[in-house]
């Protein structure tokens, strides 16, 4: 059984984890096509939008860039120290995170800065590097999902502790 402040550690975990995937799709599929558009002449990248859009700053650094990288840590802390179920589950979670955060970070995170300074739309270079940080979002978006699919099977081991933690006291079951 998970003692109460790690079973809110998980429940955030996971809160966390499904809040950045919804998030990441509508990235994709949304916002990411509106910065590298298609035109008759070919592809463009528009820095101007992903400026304008600005979701590192506006969006992901409150979510992901903060949040979700210290319910990682913590994450790799408790549930490395157990010994049970649960434990397995949300470990192999956190190592699948924490590998998500390290690509973001060494990656998606200078990538989109240098794109967003672009000033030659259409130049090769650009293209490329906006097609590849697209390619690679879906990688990253799988590693987000696994991680969720993987923390809420940890956290559906908890049985009712986790449950109890938004129950009503007088609903809560023993």
């Amino acid at each position: 059984m998970l003692e109460h402040g790690a079973a809110i550690v998980l429940l955030l975990f996971a809160l966390v984890l499904g809040t950045a995937f919804g998030a990441g799709l509508f990235e994709a599929r949304i916002e990411f096509p509106r910065w590298l558009a298609r035109t008759a002449a070919g592809p463009r990248w528009d820095a101007e939008a992903a400026r304008r859009s600005d979701t590192g700053r506006r969006f992901w650094a409150y979510v992901t860039t903060g949040p979700l990288t210290l319910l990682t840590a913590i994450s790799l802390f408790v549930a490395g120290r157990r010994r049970d179920a649960v434990s397995h589950w949300w470990l192999a979670a956190a190592v699948v995170v924490a590998a998500e955060r390290l690509f973001t970070f060494t990656f998606f995170i200078p990538t989109m800065v240098r794109l967003q300074s672009a000033t030659d739309p259409t130049a090769l270079h650009v293209v490329a590097t906006a097609r590849r940080w697209g390619h690679l979002n879906r990688v990253r978006l799988l590693m987000v999902l696994g991680a969720w699919l993987l923390a809420l099977r940890a956290l559906s081991l908890t049985g009712r502790r986790c449950a109890a933690l938004w129950m009503p006291r007088g609903r809560r079951r023993r």
